[in-house]
């Protein structure tokens, strides 16, 4: 916790601010019960009219300075705790941006959702809290038994016997429910889970109609969130009528003894009000810390949490210095092998092949082969375990990530869109795109059809997801944003899965004359893919079978004729 509060050093001058200011606050509370004393006792018994409108224009000179403070004091107290949070969320934002994705799988989207948010949140409201009350609590309390005393210090001592019974209570209770606030936090990022599940894989849901068990699932997520937070909060909701039950009843005591010492003539009544608004004063101190004591632990939890993504260090730092420049367009894989983290067994084994500028190179093999596991790690999504991946002659984990992304296309297996118009989404690829590049990059990827017949063209807006056009138009539009960026190395990941044969075609076409001058890098399940591509890979199992043209394997590689023949006819192989 202390340490994501050191970040409140750029608001030093909002907090010293309002520590004054709620200083100034608690002053004017405190003399308040003072001046009511006098006015009763000096005024109201005496009968001096004259002494009442003067003190008690005094007492609302010193009412309105306190609540002007505290207006002021919220307003700042708020602006520091919010731009907090702000800098915080951009903080860890800026650091899980240098994750790997083996870094993103080992703590989960769901869970950095929720400690980006809530757990923020949480930390938010918890520095309001403090920026209030770590002045104002000890002030009054102290400040309380100060005044109180000095108006009878034998009457005080029914303040120090009820002392024991809410620090006591305050403690029972902290000691059941803090531990239940990291609970809490761990069955939120269940719940965010389940939830995120269900809405992006809400088509395979309904296909298969697993409505019900989904819900069932849901529901069981909520539920345990729901039984912890209602148990924590059965023992934080203990607290306030125990403070209150002990709070009255020491006003009880203090009236009761306070009449005695007023019988007797030790005491006037205007020092009785002024000590009963003290007791007030000192147990809402109380109360004020109490509820510190509750939100401050479960504070301290999501801090915990957001400081375990901050503290984490990427399994692989931007530190390369070299430019890759060397070679233009050149890709070349030495003997890499890699394992995913606590996978019994490597993915890839032993690669190693050579592509050049101006020629195509497929990779073709069976599910699980690691066609895709092997195009991330070109632009080092994740990093090679042994050898080395080597774009334009210098080693990826050498150079920097901007820099070798930069010479890089990359179109995923699964087309992604980001919700804007299709001009920006095409624009992805190339911040400066002009609206002629746009237009030619549609052309090439077989777009300009579909986009031209769409009621905005190229501003015509896509929504989050891409819910509103087909699989075969989000693959080509995120061709097209590959395209828009002209690099060195294209790597199309099954990115012609969900287009006919017709687009199929005239899009290699295109991309034949458009990729000459680069390396062209093509993962397909499709044989009429990469038949005409200069060097086939055959991937089985994570080792190579086989490079060489379709002519060359087909005569020459049993697993790469397996996969032909399965896909076409005889005649269509002769």
């Amino acid at each position: 916790m202390i340490k994501l509060l050191k970040n409140l050093s750029v608001y030093k001058w909002i907090v010293l601010a309002v520590l004054g200011l709620v200083f100034i606050q608690s002053m004017t509370d405190l003399y308040l019960p003072t001046l009511m004393s006098d006015i009763i006792d000096k005024g109201v018994v005496s009968g001096d009219t004259k002494y009442i409108w003067n003190i008690g224009g005094l007492m609302l000179v010193v009412a309105a300075l306190g609540a002007t403070a505290s207006i002021i004091a919220s307003f700042y107290s708020s602006k520091a705790a919010m731009g907090l949070g702000r800098d915080i969320r951009s903080k860890v934002f800026n650091h899980v941006e240098q994750f790997s994705l083996q870094d993103f799988d080992k703590i989960g989207t769901a869970s950095l959702i929720t400690r980006t948010t809530n757990d923020i949140t949480q930390v938010q409201q918890v520095v309001i809290m403090m920026l209030r009350m770590v002045i104002s609590a000890p002030i009054m309390f102290i400040g309380g038994l100060i005044m109180a005393t000095s108006k009878d210090a034998k009457l005080s001592l029914v303040i120090v016997l009820a002392m024991p019974f809410l620090i006591g209570s305050v403690l029972f209770i902290l000691y059941k429910g803090v531990p239940l606030f990291q609970t809490v936090q761990e069955r939120l990022d269940r719940l965010n889970l389940v939830l995120r599940e269900n809405l992006t894989g809400i088509r395979v849901v309904r296909a298969f109609n697993r409505e019900k068990e989904e819900k069932a699932r849901l529901q069981k997520a909520n539920v345990e969130l729901t039984d912890v937070s209602i148990k924590v909060n059965k023992i934080m909701a203990f607290l306030m009528p125990v403070m209150m039950l002990v709070m009255n009843l020491t006003v009880i005591g203090v009236i009761w003894f306070g009449g005695i010492r007023i019988d007797n003539g030790a005491m006037q009544i205007g020092d009785l009000m002024a000590f009963i608004q003290y007791v007030m004063q000192i147990m809402f101190a109380l109360v004020m810390a109490s509820m510190m004591f509750v939100m401050v632990p479960r504070a301290a939890v999501s801090a915990k949490r957001i400081n375990e993504v901050l503290d984490m260090k990427p399994t692989f730092l931007d530190e390369g210095t070299k430019s890759a420049n060397l070679e233009h367009g050149t890709l070349e894989f030495d003997h890499v092998s890699f394992s995913y983290p606590g996978a019994e067994e490597s993915a890839l084994t032993n690669i190693s092949f050579h592509a050049q500028a101006g020629e195509i190179t497929a990779i073709i093999g069976g599910t699980g082969a690691g066609k895709s596991t092997l195009v991330n790690l070109i632009p080092r999504f994740y990093d090679v375990t042994n050898g080395a991946i080597r774009v334009n002659g210098v080693d990826v984990r050498e150079s920097s990530h901007e820099e070798v992304r930069s010479k890089i296309g990359f179109v995923p297996q699964k087309a992604l869109l980001f919700s804007g118009t299709i001009a920006e989404n095409v624009r992805f690829g190339k911040e400066d795109a002009t609206l002629e590049e746009i237009e030619h990059a549609a052309r090439i990827a077989q777009a300009e059809d579909f986009i031209s017949k769409m009621k905005d063209g190229y501003e015509s807006v896509i929504t989050q997801g891409g819910s509103n056009v087909s699989g075969g138009q989000k693959q080509r539009l995120s061709i097209a944003r590959a395209l828009v960026r002209k690099p060195d190395i294209y790597i199309f990941d099954d990115s012609f899965s969900a287009l006919d044969y017709k687009t199929d075609a005239k899009l290699r076409e295109a991309l034949k004359v458009e990729t000459q001058n680069s390396t062209v890098i093509i993962v397909a399940q499709r044989v009429s893919t990469v038949i005409d591509a200069d060097q086939i890979i055959v991937l089985d199992k994570g080792e190579i079978a086989g490079i060489g043209t379709h002519k060359e394997l087909l005569e020459n590689n049993s697993v790469y004729r397996e996969i032909v023949e399965s896909q076409l006819s005889e005649e269509e192989i002769a």
